[in-house]
């Protein structure tokens, strides 16, 4: 730039009246050139009278090229985090101070609240609601959106005016509860959290709209929500940080605000359709909440847990309605690395995962994206349960005895009302098979539910029949179910099994499902848990013999108690012919080691049975409960349809690859036989070879094969 100074005087010093005396061209300042990679170098401005120059606060010297030349250049680094813009070639004017800016917050509010204008207003309302992520799609200029400082300046004059900001003021409140403030720097974000703190306090008509956008912020994020032009990049887990320490301040302030973000959290829960990411993430943040909102310790473990019921029965029914053969490689495909934890903040986000692509192409197929869809339930499955898993551990290994009992009675309470009434969970519940094998006192106490629920007349028919399928699974399956354990809920089923037979038989004309559901039901669980625990059952077994060694002692050799053998007689000879009724499988293996043990001799009763054919017509009375068709399931007996008890028991094999970490340990696989599985008796009589062929009778699932 360059200025002709003029002067009013003459050669001589003395004012030249009309004179203009013009001196030689002066280069007050020349422009520098831009660099590329520093955007637009600002312009030293002066004022009208050339008088007043803003400069550079340290010395500058200018090289022949005229580009700025400090006296000693120093490196120019980039932090890749941080958004460049270049600024657009126009002046900003300075910033106010906060006094001013408090000052006219207050006029402003004062003036909308009296309705003498909302100019003022509607332009701070304006300030919070840009959003600098989006100018330029906006096509919006630099100093369109509020500078960092102002922003701070009129939240600072917000905070001061909150008593004034009431219903009149919502469209101002959230402007500012909808704007961009999880991504700028520490001190904005602690003073954003003073607000809205304080503005819940204050103004208790806020508090649901404040919970409920910051719990918008704990499931799956998008994918910008921490970056802002200017500040470096904030990742995911600091986010969800800065999202529970508001929530935290909030909750202090206002104890009583719990009652209000119960149904928020509830309300706010990812649907079904949504990814495994933003699932996992929404599960671990609830649990996140309850240290520092104790009072909602129930509630929030007794929302995830409904929700994993539901999605446990969504995978099985999916499951059941495709081949096995694809069951099984889908249940493969899936394994612990497809999970997707929200601390693994992928750099590249536009890099989808392969669920997203699959699912968003529209060439794959209905049947693909379908197979997608359970194996993305898997995983949310998964992730969820073992969150669970994580929270509950610490109360069973590190607790005190109070902590374990009150954290086993929220399980006793989340199974005895949510998981028992439901049918087809599949894995829910093996959060109370994995604790209640802690101790053997925890042991006894959810086997002694199980056997109230099946005893108590009170309880619905459904519910006792399932409660048995429990006890039966647990006794089975449980590896610290102890043999004394296994002997005593053994022998309290065949005393109640004898006494439903005394009640039943006098009447009874023939096997009947919906009249002698309980019985059924009880007869099923004794013949597995002899199939499973027969070990247990022997004398061998009470004189101090170890699995290992019985299996040692040849067939002979072993021998049963005799309240076993009275149990297992009485079964085979009810009116109700529980074989006939009971899962074919289970019957099956039943026969063939009952053959082996010389306990019994059932295959002359399973060849009448084939031969016999059960009425499909409904009980009706008081005994009839629709319900059963819920649990029933029907196979062809020669030309009629009959009824047939589900083989259902709820702690078959455990499927989810990651969390079934937690149940190795505890659980029981099928093991073979000596002398009976190792080898095919060809010396067996005909019908044991027609009953051991009979394949089509099993239902698939993972007893059946291991039976």
């Amino acid at each position: 730039m360059v200025v002709f100074a003029s002067s009013p005087l003459g050669p001589t010093g003395s004012r030249t009246p009309g004179m203009l005396a013009v001196s030689s061209p002066v280069s007050i300042l020349k422009t520098p050139k831009r660099d590329p990679r520093d955007g637009v170098v600002p312009i030293p401005v002066m004022d009208d009278n050339f008088s007043d120059l803003s400069l550079p606060s340290s010395p500058v010297m200018y090289d022949s090229d005229d580009s700025i030349s400090p006296r000693k250049r120093s490196r120019v680094t980039f932090n890749r985090d941080v958004s460049y813009h270049n600024e657009p070639e126009r002046k900003r004017q300075p910033e106010k101070s906060v006094a001013v800016v408090r000052e006219e917050v207050r006029r402003a509010i004062q003036r909308h609240v009296s309705g003498t204008g909302s100019e003022a207003y509607d332009c701070i309302k304006e300030r919070f609601s840009l959003d600098p992520r989006r100018r330029d799609q906006d096509n919006m200029f630099a100093y369109d959106v509020p500078t960092n400082t102002s922003l701070r300046h009129h939240l600072l004059g917000l905070l001061s005016n909150v008593a004034s900001l009431d219903r009149s003021c919502n469209g101002l409140v959230h402007a500012v509860l909808n704007s961009v403030w999880l991504g700028r720097d520490e001190s904005y974000i602690k003073l954003y959290i003073r607000f809205i703190g304080n503005l819940a306090a204050a103004q208790g008509s806020y508090l649901g709209p404040v919970l409920k956008m910051l719990v918008n912020y704990l499931g799956e994020l998008p994918k910008d929500t921490g970056r802002v032009p200017g500040y470096p990049r904030v990742h995911i887990p600091e986010i969800y940080t800065r999202v529970h320490m508001a929530l935290r301040h909030v909750m202090h302030l206002i104890p009583s605000g719990s009652g209000t973000l119960s149904p928020i959290l509830s309300h706010q829960f990812p649907f079904d359709t949504d990814s495994a990411k933003g699932n996992i993430a929404y599960t671990r943040n609830l649990i996140r909440i309850i240290s520092y909102t104790p009072e909602l310790h129930g509630d929030i473990l007794t929302l995830i847990t409904e929700k994993l019921v539901k999605i446990d029965v969504h995978i099985q029914v999916d499951l059941e309605d495709i081949e096995d053969e694809m069951e099984e490689t889908v249940l493969q495909s899936v394994s612990p690395e497809s999970f997707i934890y929200e601390e693994e903040d992928r750099e590249d986000d536009s890099d989808d995962s392969d669920d997203d692509s699959i699912m968003s192409d529209e060439s794959v197929d209905n049947e693909s994206k379908r197979l997608q869809g359970i194996k993305d339930n898997i995983l949310k499955l998964d992730g969820m349960i073992d969150t669970l898993f994580e929270y509950y551990a610490p109360s069973f290994t590190m607790g005190s005895v109070e902590e374990m009992q009150n954290a086993f009675d929220l399980l006793l309470s989340h199974f005895m009302s949510i998981i028992l009434p439901t049918y087809r969970s599949r894995h829910s519940q093996f959060l109370l098979f994995h604790f209640s094998q802690a101790s053997p006192d925890l042991v006894g106490r959810f086997a002694r539910r199980c056997t109230t629920i099946i005893f108590d007349k009170k309880h619905p028919a459904i519910m006792r029949q399932s409660a048995a399928a429990y006890l039966a699974s647990f006794v089975a399956r449980g590896a610290h179910v102890s043999g004394d354990v296994v002997r005593d809920m053994f022998d309290r089923l065949g005393q109640h099994l004898d006494e439903l037979r005394k009640i039943y038989d006098p009447t009874c004309r023939g096997p009947d499902l919906r009249r002698y559901g309980p019985f059924y039901s009880i007869a099923q669980a004794l013949l597995y848990i002899f199939c499973f625990r027969w070990r247990d059952l022997t004398n061998a077994a009470v004189e101090g013999y170890t699995p290992d060694q019985l299996d040692e002692l040849e067939p002979e050799d072993i021998t049963f108690r005799p309240s076993v053998r009275k149990v297992l007689d009485q079964l085979i000879n009810a009116k109700m012919n529980p074989l006939k009724v009971c899962s074919p499988t289970i019957v099956t293996q039943f026969a063939r080691m009952s053959y082996h043990f010389k306990l019994a001799y059932v295959f002359s009763i399973l060849e009448k049975n084939k031969r016999l054919r059960v009425s499909s017509v409904r009980s009706i009375g008081a005994m009839a409960d629709p319900r059963y068709g819920q649990v029933e399931r029907e196979i062809r007996a020669g030309d009629d349809i009959g009824h047939q008890l589900d083989a259902y028991f709820p702690f078959d094999p455990y499927q989810l690859p990651r969390s079934r970490r937690w149940v190795d340990a505890d659980y029981v696989n099928w093991r073979g036989i000596p002398g009976l599985d190792e080898a095919d008796d060809s010396d067996n009589d005909a019908d044991d070879d027609d009953y051991e062929s009979d394949d089509h009778l099993s239902d698939g699932t993972e007893t059946d094969d291991e039976l």
